[in-house]
């Protein structure tokens, strides 16, 4: 997730019509995108933060009305300014809002914060079209599917010449492939079979759809995640209908197919739940190491400063990122820093640090908050809505409250995403990358020529 806003915050509530209110009122938050992400992030609103989930903005009607007596309108109808068909629905009721604001009429509270929560690839035209807006905004990972998104994005948004002199990888590389889930894998026995449901060798393929929606999940009593992706009115309903409508409902959808006529186009145009997984077009890596190295980027020479004071954090390394699709370790994160004092090792659950100088080991257990991504859903929308009520309360400049709360600027964002489009550069074109003249050549000239 990223939060960003315009730069331009200055009398920002007075220009654009959106009012600061006084300290005792709660923040309003609207989703935009009423699947699972945008589900998640209403019960986070709801569960961890004393915002309030005000508006919902999404084109598939069932999904819209679901969020919206769930988390805004309960058991009644959507009144004026809590349901829109899309963000550009919504887009022309708050200028027409805040046109009537200006002209003295009583008009329904402002938006403060939006989480974007739609397809990837809608991710740039909602945020640069609502960026006149000057709302704050949480986009949901990735920021955008290419680079020249992002920068339109970060454009979008004037965010200020970043201050200091961060310290960034001096190069770049990558390897890694599809090596597995393509058809030279396909085991012989599924023949031309392109659906679990109609595969001969689905009782022995670990990958097998119905093991892993039905047997592994449904069955054991969870309609939620993964289940709710395929289907979410079986989550809503299973408590009404039963374990047996919910079963034959989720095998149906898992058996949606598509013809040998099928059109690419009509294909890729939506989600087949129990595609076989060697017949996907799937091209990311199922295995794919990225490292990254930094040299010696002392602090210019100031005072009394010795070389170790300039160096601190600034000093030479190797990061090393491995993701592999056969692992235990499903959806979670593990990995291992070398100090030079010690070394820390975690995991989703604990974190164990080793001091070099002692002998000695503590393993520390962080509280597990619970909800998605092991408590992260919770917990950045916790520090979002807190940064909106610093700027929108207190007065704190956006910035402050950007780097104070979300712990990472604009530039950072973008910086992450570019780091990412470098290193498969770098993978499908087998070289090194040196990242400060990539960061020129496709970022700094990429911007002055929008």
């Amino acid at each position: 997730m990223e939060e960003m806003r315009s730069s331009t915050e200055t009398n920002a509530s007075q220009v654009h019509g959106k009012l600061n209110g006084s300290p005792n009122r709660h923040i309003r938050i609207l989703i935009i995108g009423a699947g699972a992400r945008g589900n998640a992030y209403a019960c986070a609103v709801k569960e961890s933060t004393n915002a309030s989930v005000c508006a919902v903005a999404e084109p598939v009607e069932y999904k819209r009305t679901a969020l919206g007596q769930k988390y805004i309108w309960g058991q009644s109808s959507a009144t004026t300014g809590q349901a829109f068909s899309g963000w550009r629905e919504f887009l022309e009721y708050e200028i027409a809002r805040r046109e009537q604001q200006h002209g003295g009429k009583p008009v329904p509270p402002a938006v403060d914060g939006v989480f974007v929560c739609t397809l990837d690839e809608l991710h740039a035209e909602i945020i640069v079209g609502l960026a006149p807006l000057n709302l704050h905004m949480m986009s949901e990972k990735p920021l955008a599917t290419s680079l020249s998104d992002c920068l339109k994005i970060y454009k979008s948004l004037l965010p200020p010449v970043s201050k200091g002199s961060p310290h960034v990888p001096t190069d770049v590389s990558s390897t890694g492939s599809l090596n597995y889930f393509k058809r030279s894998r396909k085991p012989a026995l599924a023949g031309d079979a392109t659906n679990c449901s109609s595969c001969q060798a689905e009782q022995d393929c670990i990958y097998s759809a119905k093991k892993i929606y039905e047997e592994k999940f449904l069955a054991t009593g969870n309609a939620g995640w993964p289940v709710h992706i395929v289907d979410p009115e079986i989550e809503d309903c299973i408590g009404e209908k039963g374990m047996q409508w919910a079963t034959e409902r989720l095998r149906n959808r898992l058996a949606d197919d598509y013809g040998n006529n099928s059109s690419e186009e009509e294909i890729n145009r939506r989600p087949w739940f129990g595609r076989c997984v060697y017949e996907s077009n799937n091209d990311v890596c199922d295995d794919q190491i990225v490292t990254m190295t930094w040299e010696d980027d002392p602090l210019p020479q100031k005072g009394q400063l010795t070389m170790i004071e300039r160096l601190k954090g600034r000093g030479a390394k190797t990061a090393t990122f491995h993701m592999i699709a056969h692992t235990e370790k499903q959806c979670e994160r593990r990995g291992r820093i070398y100090g030079s004092k010690g070394e820390i090792e975690y995991d989703s659950r604990t974190i164990r640090v080793y001091d070099f100088g002692t002998s000695k080991s503590a393993v520390h257990h962080p509280q597990q908050p619970g909800g998605g991504h092991g408590g992260g859903d919770d917990g950045l929308t916790r520090q979002f809505v807190t940064a909106i009520e610093r700027v929108e309360l207190d007065a704190v400049p956006v910035e402050e409250a950007q780097r104070h709360d979300i712990g990472c600027t604009l530039e950072d964002i973008i910086r992450s995403h570019a780091m990412v489009f470098a290193a498969e550069e770098a993978r499908s074109k087998k070289q090194v990358i040196n990242w400060p003249q990539w960061w020129q050549t496709h970022v700094e000239e990429g911007l002055q020529v929008m």
